[in-house]
């Protein structure tokens, strides 16, 4: 018998999706939920999984293989794993009045990475506030924007569905032929609504609250400063990248200014979100190594991204150049690192790393001869993304449920599983001399 309230707030986590998964499988694995009416545990299951941690790898056409039930239960399942089964349960007790117990506010101080539990609850109430505010915001423009394509009672349902599935870095869509976004290559509207929504979906919700009420402050934390740079870093860097490296290439067909729009749409959608608006098949081997880097970073902390995330990413950079400069200390903008946090940011890119390597391995013991494609998956999949070279709908039982288990472990974080299996045992007192060991 599982007792709930003396579970770790990990553990709760980590039961909390898969929890969410068996419901969305059982819900899509029944006949309604399928065109043809003959469903299948296996694919309810792939799908399951990849709605709830907003990766977006397919095994069959959305558009086509699921009934409009069954797209309205992978809507749900996106906004529910995006948000965090717990944010829910939250929205609903502020629904009706419920107390938020001290269990529910440290689980809630994990799944958006809150520094402290003070103040955990208001950030929360306000960030589903404006969750469903950029949400709707956004469904009413991409809604005016295809009504003259699809009809009103379509745009508006595409809107919906499309504005939840990029806010929540997701990556479905109901466009049909695996196409993702291919018909919109040269659509500003279209490119710019939904790079806005998965980008700010990727900030974090620390983050987002910040910017929500810098007029107020007038200053951003020392997190949301990394957050944002880094950010900026990945997308500029990658955007002149692949547009350099892919203008007379992928991009050579496109006009000067669609040019400069699908290298930054592909690399701010790599970086976590899955959409593409150019066949990723057309590109160098260099571009799609590019991809692979950015998948692998991914988002921020306490966001619906994958990846090591940014702030990680920074925290390697400090701790490098740090080394590099002779400085006894990790610093930044005038502040110092704790060692702590320098240990926590080499235990995740080690985890995420060994993850990996034994994922992929698995993964080419039954695909000896696509080694690229192979790794740009595994990558995909860890880092939640939903970008794939080809590869997904052709999977056998065996690699869909490898993947099943990448996807998983890239929503609640190796560190996170870790710490949910870990046995609670309390820190020995006695404390053993210093050994050297030779490091380089």
């Amino acid at each position: 018998m599982i007792d709930i309230a003396q579970m770790s707030p990990s553990r709760l986590l980590v039961l909390s999706f898969a929890a969410l998964i068996l419901v969305g499988t059982i819900l899509l694995a029944t006949p309604m939920a399928v065109q043809d009416g003959q469903p299948d545990w296996l694919t309810a299951l792939f799908t399951a999984t990849s709605a709830t941690c907003i990766t977006g790898l397919v095994v069959v056409d959305t558009a086509t293989h699921w009934t409009t039930f069954g797209h309205i239960v992978i809507m749900v399942l996106i906004q529910i794993g995006g948000l965090g089964v717990m944010a829910f349960a939250t929205f609903f007790a502020f629904l009706f009045g419920w107390k938020i117990r001290l269990r529910q506010r440290l689980v809630l101080q994990q799944a958006v990475n809150y520094s402290t539990i003070g103040g955990v609850v208001k950030i929360f109430r306000y960030l589903l506030s404006i969750t469903f505010l950029i949400e709707a915001i956004a469904a009413l423009v991409l809604t005016l924007r295809w009504i003259p394509l699809y009809g009103f009672p379509k745009a508006v349902w595409f809107g919906v569905f499309h504005s939840i599935s990029a806010f929540n870095n997701a990556g479905f869509d109901l466009f049909g032929n695996f196409r993702s976004l291919m018909a919109f290559t040269t659509d500003v509207t279209v490119n710019l609504t939904f790079s806005t929504l998965f980008i700010a979906g990727g900030l974090g919700f620390i983050v987002l609250y910040e910017l929500f009420h810098y007029r107020q402050e007038r200053a951003l934390s020392l997190h949301a400063k990394v957050v944002l740079i880094t950010t900026a870093v990945l997308i500029f860097g990658g955007t002149a990248i692949i547009f350099v490296t892919e203008y007379h290439h992928a991009l050579q067909s496109l006009p000067l200014g669609s040019k400069l729009l699908a290298a930054y749409f592909q690399t701010a959608s790599a970086r976590t979100a899955g959409f593409v608006t150019v066949d990723l098949h057309s590109f160098f081997l260099s571009s799609q190594m590019l991809m692979i880097m950015l998948m692998f970073v991914g988002g921020s902390p306490g966001s619906t991204a994958g990846g090591i995330k940014t702030s990680t990413f920074a925290l390697l950079w400090i701790a490098i150049l740090s080394r590099l400069r002779g400085k006894r200390y990790n610093e930044i903008f005038e502040r110092r690192i704790p060692s702590n946090d320098m240990f926590m940011a080499l235990t995740i890119v080690v985890m995420y790393v060994m993850t990996f390597i034994i994922m992929s391995f698995l993964f080419i013991l039954t695909h000896q001869q696509d080694f690229l494609p192979v790794i740009f998956e595994v990558v995909s999949a860890l880092g939640t993304v939903g970008l794939s070279l080809g590869l997904t709908p052709s999977h056998t039982s065996l690699e869909q449920l490898l993947i099943i288990i990448t996807m998983f472990l890239g929503r609640v974080g190796p560190l996170t599983l870790g710490f949910a299996l870990a046995y609670n045992r309390s820190q020995p007192l006695i404390r053993y001399p210093e050994g050297k060991i030779m490091i380089g």
